[in-house]
């Protein structure tokens, strides 16, 4: 009952003979590429294809959820749901022993051609339910990453949650962990009009799922009432952005994030979403007034005991050589920072990393702008990595955007102007920080969490230094670049003055632009962001601005207008919209128009106008004055052509017919009712199907 593919092991003891699960073709294209490419080629496949499942099974950034917790080679893991293996290699790099369990024999050999090397790793092919009697119960890591939302679905139970996490429960060894990653059904993009992850409807978690189904997503409050029913006492709660999946950034209860830090917000890869209102100003609010737990996109939810890590950054949408982590810790002695390389060709960069934090330190030796300390040190497998001083205080990003919250464009100059006075010492020396945006400056404080120009300012990351002389003016220039791209609130500074500041012309700005381009490129490669990707991919966002005015367009498209001839032809004085005048116009579902309306004696003919789209309309009835029309000689006209029977085809925007009224009774006050059936039809849609003689 045991398949090899290559050094993993499949059990397949409870499979059940068939897949009660697939998302269908694409499950083939996944097992072509895990079984024929290697991984190096996973970001240009990625790349080329332009598809949410192959971003979504082969990302590498799908790795960073578990990619930092601290296993070693002594441990045994879990993974429950393991799919495709987006987390699976992680994992097996880590510790000692992996056992998978996944429904899907497909999703299996996909996990396991595209791991084939690891011999660490076994997945049981099989339900839950029927594989878990089997498992042992000493892991020291459980992972339920995208799984736990699931439970419903195969726990069949009045408390299918608290039942699936104590059966979960007897496998962990004493003191060690279960990794919990959901989304927050109160995530602040679902608010914002992403649709829901698993569903992909909109607000469907918000309003409590109204529709049924298997899948629950929960806040922080029911998640952490939930392991407290299972006998959990502690428990620690992360929160990745902008969501579990992509994750760039993982934030704690100890280290929350800051104002301006959330900026990356628009994510959909899987379907079009709607943009109703702007989730960076949302998310800034939302941290100012202590709600960010409550608002977080997903949740990390990790039972066991408490951890040192606070906070990891991961840089690893870069060019491998600049592939890093940086890590907030918490020690006996306070928090601490390290930065530790993601793959072997990184390693070199740690260590020139080091090296530019001492050469800049001699740079701005005496100065009121100090560089932290640094050190370079080793892992105990003799890797690289570089730990750095944590330092208290704001950031002059942060203090910036205050002084532009309250209008003191004066204060912002102020401490702009004392920027360039302390970047500006040793501008003639062979090293220099290309990368001295605000956010990398800290300004200390006092007591009252004042500061003073006279304080010593310190650059706390070096990672971008160069051994040659760059001019203040660029720096700077990239500074207030970038501080402007973050945020449009910010776009009320006077661009020209600063530019006059750092004596900046049109041409000189438009080369620092271009050189930033090429700094991009330099770190990411030939890489697309995962912006580019989505914009690739093709998934629309839709602002509220767009949506108005998309039913003004459809508005104005289904506008009847009738003109009335007196004689001297159709006028747009002398015409109205019978829904505008108060006359009676019924609308129904597949376009029927039912169209009541008073005219006026005096009148030679009428033209009615049904929309401001081509179309096909089926007339299927004028009436004047009680009397049905013929709907054929010279009665009635109109610039469409005739397709079947009371059936006209309209290949223009202005499709109108006239309904001559010589030889039709007339009264004071006449009455004119028609019922027709408008379908709209693009131009060229008609044009072909007249040309190829699909019209009779």
């Amino acid at each position: 009952m045991i398949e090899e593919v290559g050094k993993i092991k499949l059990d397949l003891t409870h499979y059940p003979g068939e897949d009660f699960y697939c998302d269908g073709e694409i499950e083939d294209e996944l097992l072509t590429i895990a079984r024929d490419r290697a991984a190096v080629e996973y970001q240009r496949i990625i790349e080329e294809r332009k598809s949410w499942e192959i971003l979504y099974h082969f990302s590498p950034l799908r790795e960073n959820i578990v990619e930092w917790l601290p296993m070693n080679r002594a441990m045994k893991v879990l993974e429950v749901g393991s799919g495709c293996g987006a987390i699976t290699g992680a994992l097996s790099r880590k510790a000692g022993e992996v056992t998978c369990v996944e429904l899907s024999k497909k999703r299996s050999l996909i996990n396991a051609y595209r791991h084939m090397d690891a011999d660490n790793v076994t997945i049981h092919v099989g339900n839950f339910q029927d594989v878990e009697p089997d498992l042992p119960c000493d892991y020291d890591y459980i992972c339920l990453i995208g799984v736990f939302e699931y439970a419903q679905a195969y726990i069949g139970s009045e408390k299918p949650y608290e039942d699936f996490l104590k059966i979960i429960k007897k496998h962990l060894k004493p003191g060690g962990h279960i990794a919990i990653a959901i989304e927050n059904k109160f995530g602040l993009k679902y608010w914002a009009g992403c649709r829901e992850d698993h569903l992909g409807v909109y607000f469907a978690g918000i309003e409590d799922y109204p529709a049924g189904g298997v899948v629950r997503t929960f806040t922080k409050d029911a998640l952490l009432a939930i392991a407290k029913r299972c006998g959990f006492s502690e428990a620690q709660m992360y929160y990745p952005y902008p969501d579990y999946k992509f994750m760039t950034t993982l934030y704690s209860d100890r280290r929350l994030p800051r104002r301006g830090e959330l900026s990356d917000n628009n994510r959909n890869f899987d379907w079009d979403r709607l943009q109703l209102f702007d989730e960076k100003r949302v998310f800034d609010s939302v941290i100012r007034e202590g709600q960010f737990p409550l608002f977080s996109n997903s949740y990390f939810l990790l039972l066991g005991p408490s951890l040192s890590e606070e906070y990891i950054k991961y840089s690893n949408d870069r060019k491998e050589e600049f592939q890093i982590k940086t890590l907030q810790k918490s020690t006996g002695f306070g928090p601490v920072i390290e930065k530790h390389p993601l793959s072997k060709g990184a390693e070199k960069h740690m260590e020139d990393t080091a090296k530019a934090y001492e050469k800049l330190a001699e740079r701005y030796r005496g100065s009121l702008l100090a560089v932290n300390e640094a050190e370079l040190e080793q892992t105990a497998e003799g890797i690289p990595y570089i730990r750095i001083k944590f330092l208290e205080g704001k950031t002059l990003e942060e203090i910036l955007d205050e002084r532009l919250e309250k209008k003191d464009l004066e204060g912002f100059h102020s401490l702009f102007d004392e920027y360039l006075k302390r970047i500006s010492v040793g501008e003639e020396q062979a090293v220099a920080d290309y990368d001295m945006i605000f956010a990398n400056i800290m300004v200390e404080q006092d007591d009252n969490g004042c500061y003073k120009l006279d304080n010593t300012w310190h650059l706390i990351d070096c990672e971008w230094t160069f051994d040659k002389t760059i001019e203040t003016s660029e720096i700077a220039f990239r500074a207030i670049y970038c501080y402007l791209l973050e945020d449009e609130k910010r776009n009320e500074l006077n661009v020209d003055l600063i530019m006059d500041k750092l004596g900046i012309g049109q041409a000189e700005a438009e080369q620092y632009r271009r050189q930033e381009m090429k700094f991009q490129k330099y770190v990411t490669g030939k890489r697309l962001s995962m912006a580019e990707i989505r914009e690739a991919i093709g998934q629309k966002s839709y602002s509220l601005s767009d949506i108005c005015q998309g039913l003004r367009d459809c508005t104005e498209d289904d506008r009847i207008q009738i003109y009335e001839d007196t004689g001297s032809g159709f006028l747009e004085e002398q015409s109205f919209f019978p829904e505008e005048d108060g006359e009676q116009v019924v609308r129904s579902g597949e376009g029927l128009l039912e169209l009541s309306v008073k005219i006026g004696r005096g009148r030679s003919a009428l033209r009615i106008d049904p929309g401001n789209r081509s179309c096909l309309i089926w007339i299927k009835k004028i009436v004047w004055n009680g009397e049905a029309v013929a709907l054929k000689g010279k009665q009635m006209q109109m610039n469409g052509f005739k397709v079947g029977e009371d059936l006209y085809a309209f290949p223009t925007k202005d499709p109108n017919i006239t309904l001559s009224l010589r030889g039709l009774p007339g009264e004071e006050e006449n009455h004119l009712e028609a019922v027709m059936e408008v379908t709209a039809m693009p131009i060229e849609t008609i044009r072909q199907m007249q040309k190829r003689g699909l019209f009779s």
